[in-house]
């Protein structure tokens, strides 16, 4: 089996044009226990591991424009840096609910995006923001919406030969939340997982569930229900019966299945609780 492990970019990205039947390894969490029990055999390996650049993060504009440009192989351990968790709090918060302390160190948010299980942590978070991804091939770069690049289970609109190189997320100038629902407390993966994100300057309320679907939902006439609703002036104790309402009209645009960790009716009365309490929480922290 070939492996290849380049140091540069341009490198990974020329291999992959000269043979794009080449498994893309990042941190392999999820790659590695498909090859473990068996169930794929990659004929060919290009490991990103040594390519610096996918590995950094910066900021990049100012005050509304700003955004932090975060490396493919950016890991969950550095997503929960303090310096990089102020800027973008929900992407740390569903990062800490990501596997083991070994996983977090090996795990990257590339690698996340381009698994794209529904039940894939960063991702709500992710489309909340209204998040890009970067690509790149041999043909030139693109950037497109996370809420685009995800077009199914498992599945992207990453074309032959393209990597993930980064992602781009707005810095919203407000309180986010990410919270989780597994069949325990630890080491789980999502039966449900909502991301909310108020933006105190636009006045704008975003919401995203995972694992109730085939890809992270949004539903735009709730978020543009709760923002007309909200004291965005005086912001006082939160109306109770709005909160309830938001919570059963973003359970409604939920597509959940039965699996072996949860009935479909119980994964939409927990996203319909989760959006509840995540601006409950949120709007408490304004």
């Amino acid at each position: 089996m070939t492996v290849l492990a380049p140091t540069r970019l341009d490198d990974a990205v020329a291999a992959l044009a000269a043979d794009s039947s080449l498994t893309v390894l990042a941190g392999g969490t999820d790659l590695m226990v498909a090859v473990n029990y068996g169930q794929y055999r990659p004929a060919g390996v290009l490991s990103l591991r040594r390519v610096p650049e996918l590995h950094d993060w910066h900021v990049e504009g100012e005050g509304s424009a700003a955004h932090v440009v975060l490396g493919a192989a950016t890991s969950y351990t550095t997503l929960l840096d303090p310096a990089l968790a102020a800027l973008v709090p929900a992407l740390a918060q569903a990062s800490r609910t990501v596997g083991s302390p070994q996983i977090r160190n090996t795990g990257t948010i590339g690698g996340n995006l381009g698994t794209a299980s529904p039940a894939g942590d960063t991702l709500p978070v992710l489309v909340a923001l209204d998040a890009t991804v970067e690509l790149a091939s041999a043909s030139g770069r693109r950037r497109m919406p996370v809420s685009e690049f995800v077009t199914g289970p498992k599945r992207t609109a990453l074309a032959p030969g393209e990597l993930v190189t980064a992602v781009r997320v707005p810095i919203a100038r407000g309180p986010q939340e990410f919270l989780k629902i597994g069949v325990r407390n630890a080491m789980v993966i999502a039966v449900a997982n909502c991301a909310l994100v108020l933006d105190l300057g636009r006045r704008h309320l975003a919401c995203a569930l995972g694992s109730v679907g085939p890809v992270p939902m949004r539903d735009r006439d709730a978020e543009r229900w709760a923002e007309a609703r909200l004291d965005w002036d005086g912001r006082p104790a939160l109306d109770h019966a709005l909160v309830d309402d938001f919570g059963r009209r973003m359970a409604t645009i939920s597509r959940p299945i039965d699996d072996h960790r949860a009935t479909a009716a119980y994964r939409r009365h927990a996203v319909e609780v989760l959006a509840r309490r995540a601006l409950a929480r949120a709007w408490v922290a304004t």
